[in-house]
């Protein structure tokens, strides 16, 4: 009976956080994407033009990324376990010292992958096939899309770094430099400031794992436990996926018993 009251276990304050996260990026995102479109239509303005329009949202939008990348250089009650384990106060020795860490050459495959990839959408820029209106509204999805892949699907742990969970993911602190690469080709303070905060961050987690990995290992470090996780989202996402089997049964068996009355 434990067990199955575990299961049905309500969001933790850390997956929660996320949502909200997901909420305010998402109406970003939606934002932006009116925004464009209208701007295309009417033959106005470009996207970042009408934004520059209004200097008090884009500080807003500014402050909220750069609070965001600020808690992530200190430990957070409120952050995944996935980037708190670089601090030394989230390092709780096993006894083991064998350190596993994932394959190198699937981090290195994944940066390479997401560097080519932008690097098309920036060529098409140069060339002014793309504007920046475009860029910061590519930018806007990725923050989105970094968000469905902590709660709904990654699809570089699934098929690149194949780690179990966030908690032991690799790359986890990647995820701010990945959103704001296509930052890189608009030359704006505000633009080039995320960018660069992004940058700091990822060079602070790359230089911790190299010095630190028995802090990255979940075979050295018992914070990387299931046991000990604050944020229980793979409870979560087998809830889900339990869900979307239930409806894809559901509309299996309509689908047979409407063949059969036809």
């Amino acid at each position: 009976m434990k067990e199955k009251a575990a299961a049905k276990r309500k969001l933790t304050p850390v997956s929660i956080f996320h949502y909200v996260r997901l909420g305010y990026r998402g109406a970003l995102f939606l934002t932006a994407l009116v925004l464009y479109v209208i701007g295309k239509i009417n033959g106005t303005e470009m996207l970042v033009t009408s934004l520059e329009r209004k200097p008090v949202i884009v500080w807003v939008i500014f402050l909220v990324y750069t609070l965001e990348m600020i808690i992530r250089f200190f430990p957070s009650p409120l952050e995944s376990p996935g980037c708190q384990k670089q601090f030394r106060r989230n390092y709780r020795k096993s006894g083991e010292i064998d350190i596993e860490i994932q394959d190198n050459n699937a981090t290195m495959l994944v940066a390479l992958i997401w560097v080519c990839f932008n690097l098309v959408f920036g060529c098409l820029h140069i060339v002014g096939v793309l504007d920046e209106g475009f860029m910061l509204l590519l930018c806007c999805a990725y923050s989105v899309c970094d968000m469905i892949c902590i709660l709904f699907f990654c699809p570089f742990q699934s098929w690149f770094m194949k780690n179990k969970c966030c908690s032991t993911c690799r790359i986890y602190n990647w995820d701010f430099p990945m959103m704001f690469t296509p930052l890189f080709f608009i030359q704006n303070p505000f633009t080039w400031g995320l960018l660069a905060q992004s940058l700091i961050l990822l060079l602070r987690w790359e230089i911790t794992f190299y010095l630190y990995p028995e802090r990255f290992s979940e075979k050295t470090n018992e914070y990387l436990h299931c046991a000990n996780c604050t944020e229980k989202l793979c409870t979560h996402k087998k809830q889900l996926h339990s869900l979307w089997k239930q409806v894809a049964e559901f509309y299996a068996k309509r689908t047979r018993f409407l063949r059969k009355d036809s």
